[in-house]
């Protein structure tokens, strides 16, 4: 049995899960759009882990921070060819770990 949750309901879940601080306002919602996009592109829902989500996305402030974790990185070409990569509205990088 699966549930539909809207994006409030999304960001609801990392607080419950004590991940409220994981993530910006505007990161979960980026994410909550993508990984819908996701489901309608496979066909397939998918069920909401909130941990493994917190395990497998990182956001970043901007590339610089980046780049400390990924030193072989120089450009956000460089990052769009090795993972997926969500630009958040306030400027943020979310990407898929790698």
């Amino acid at each position: 049995m699966k549930q539909t949750i809207n994006k409030s309901q999304f960001r609801d879940a990392f607080s419950r899960m004590d991940r409220g601080g994981q993530f910006s306002y505007e990161a979960l919602g980026a994410l909550f759009d993508y990984l819908e996009s996701y489901e309608e592109d496979a066909g397939e829902e998918m069920e909401l882990d909130v941990i493994a989500i917190c395990c497998d996305w990182t956001e970043y402030d901007d590339l610089e921070e980046l780049q400390a974790d990924y030193s072989d990185i120089e450009t956000m070409e460089d990052i769009e060819d090795n993972t997926q990569v969500i630009q958040c509205d306030n400027g943020h990088i979310i990407i898929q770990n790698y």
